[in-house]
């Protein structure tokens, strides 16, 4: 169980305080049960959801812990993708992002930046649901890091980068 001020991350909205515990006032609630009250870092609005949800949560990761998940981005692979087929693209993209691991979220970035040709292949336009995931692995990835980094979340991209530069320049050293 999580406490009041806790910072955790849930479910698809990625990183979010938990502002009170307890039976909320909205009809809506099944009185019988204990929510959590959480509000979203990276949006407006409250998140009201039982203490028991099936949804996924955890406790932020701690900046030893993002440091540890940079150091390892030169040995994560791509997503595997299949050109021919957007559905099948589209289940592993969520099925890579409902994992809710690090890894599998610097997978899908990779697998978008290797379609865009970026890092020396052949640029290509890349689709709406390659951007769509694109965008949610970053914003759930690059939220808890700015979070556990005390970063401004605008910064993140650049930071990742930038170490992971240095990280290839020292293997390479």
């Amino acid at each position: 169980m999580f406490n009041i001020g806790d910072l955790i991350v849930y479910g698809g909205e990625g990183v979010c305080k938990v502002d009170a515990i307890g039976i909320p006032s909205s009809s809506m609630a099944d009185l019988g049960k204990i929510y959590y009250t959480l509000s979203p870092l990276y949006r407006d609005g409250q998140i009201f959801t039982p203490t028991d949800t099936k949804v996924f949560m955890r406790p932020v990761m701690s900046k030893e812990e993002v440091e540890g998940v940079i150091e390892n981005i030169p040995n994560v692979d791509a997503m595997p993708v299949t050109e021919r087929d957007p559905k099948r693209t589209e289940r592993t993209y969520r099925e890579f992002i409902s994992s809710h691991r690090c890894n599998d979220m610097i997978a899908v970035i990779k697998a978008v930046h290797i379609k865009r040709g970026e890092g020396g292949g052949t640029p290509r336009k890349t689709s709406q649901t390659d951007e769509r995931y694109l965008r949610m692995a970053e914003d759930l990835l690059y939220g808890e890091f700015a979070v556990a980094l005390d970063i401004p979340r605008d910064d993140v991209r650049k930071y990742v980068e930038t170490r992971v530069e240095n990280i290839i320049a020292t293997q390479n050293a």
